[in-house]
């Protein structure tokens, strides 16, 4: 289970050195540990997802361990739409919560971005109230899986016990009288 000393990883993704020193210093003081990028193909590569080419690929090669990514929506080369499609076709990364951030209120673009499995959509300036939503989010994730992986050890273990012969088990109550 889920101990208080628990540090969740974030990675911040934003073009604009000051929103995403801003957005840093927000996360550091809930106590997330953060990892800042200033565009989508450096996410995808931190994340594993990109070769040193630009080239795409599927795999999680060197198994970063991150919890969130909070994403700006309008940064060049690749918007935070964009990077959100490629974590969510990816089958290593899908399950990562992303949120994302833009100082434009236009409700198609939040709505297409909700649609595409985005966790949150905050406007800019992000606030601490903001970050605030996010760690029972990510709690009630952690403990989930948690509770999932349990689950999963408790089946194991069940349909091993069912592996016993029948036979076996049955002849011990053959001699028994009602």
């Amino acid at each position: 289970m889920m101990n208080a000393e628990t540090q969740f990883h974030v990675l911040a993704v934003d073009d604009s050195i000051i929103d995403r020193k801003l957005i840093e210093r927000l996360l550091k003081t809930s106590s997330y540990q953060v990892t800042a990028v200033d565009s989508g193909i450096k996410a995808l590569k931190y994340l594993g997802l990109l070769d040193d080419d630009n080239t795409m690929k599927d795999t999680n090669s060197h198994e970063v361990e991150v919890n969130l990514i909070i994403t700006d929506y309008c940064m060049p080369e690749m918007t935070g739409y964009d990077l959100l499609r490629k974590i969510k076709g990816s089958t290593s990364l899908r399950d990562i919560p992303v949120v994302i951030m833009s100082s434009e209120n236009v409700p198609a673009r939040i709505n297409s971005c909700l649609e595409q499995g985005a966790e949150e959509f905050f406007l800019k300036p992000v606030r601490q109230s903001d970050v605030n939503k996010l760690k029972p989010r990510l709690l009630r994730g952690k403990l989930q899986d948690d509770l999932l992986e349990n689950v999963e050890g408790i089946n194991k273990r069940k349909s091993a016990g069912e592996c016993v012969s029948q036979d076996r088990t049955r002849a011990r109550y053959n001699d028994l009288e009602l």
